[in-house]
């Protein structure tokens, strides 16, 4: 029995925005654009996984949510604490060149991690934080 990552969720504030970082910065291309009583849902992808997608969508997304529980998350949104996705390269330092280049906001350069890889990291419009690992070859490689 096989188990693979078919989609994971990250919440945004405004789909446009992220539609312009997560195609035009990062490079994801847009698989679906979807809208429903007033919310709406884009999923991305990288082009050379077909099979995994990247579902931004509004924050909280639950009909069941209590006011207060929106706020909340608004709030936690606003202040950046919300996590992202960690994407993976083979070159960090290109990657994290291309990204502030292209207009990303960095929080991190890269750097060697003493759990195996180098890392760098910047946020999405809507605050969340991404990383981008690169493993790191094992010692006397």
């Amino acid at each position: 029995m096989d188990i693979t990552l078919s989609q994971c969720f990250i919440a945004v504030d405004d789909p446009d925005a992220a539609i312009a970082f997560y195609r035009d910065v990062l490079g994801l291309e847009v698989r679906a654009d979807v809208g429903f009583e007033g919310m709406r849902w884009v999923t991305v992808g990288s082009p050379t996984q077909p099979d995994v997608n990247i579902v931004l969508e509004p924050p909280l997304a639950d009909p069941n949510a209590s006011p207060a529980d929106q706020r909340t998350m608004a709030e936690l949104m606003a202040k950046g604490l919300l996590r992202g996705v960690i994407f993976a390269t083979d070159d960090c330092d290109a990657t994290f060149e291309r990204i502030t280049a292209a207009g990303g906001e960095p929080l991190q350069e890269p750097m060697d991690q003493p759990y195996g890889v180098r890392d760098c990291a910047f946020r999405d419009p809507a605050g969340n934080l991404l990383r981008f690992t690169q493993p790191l070859g094992k010692p006397g490689t």
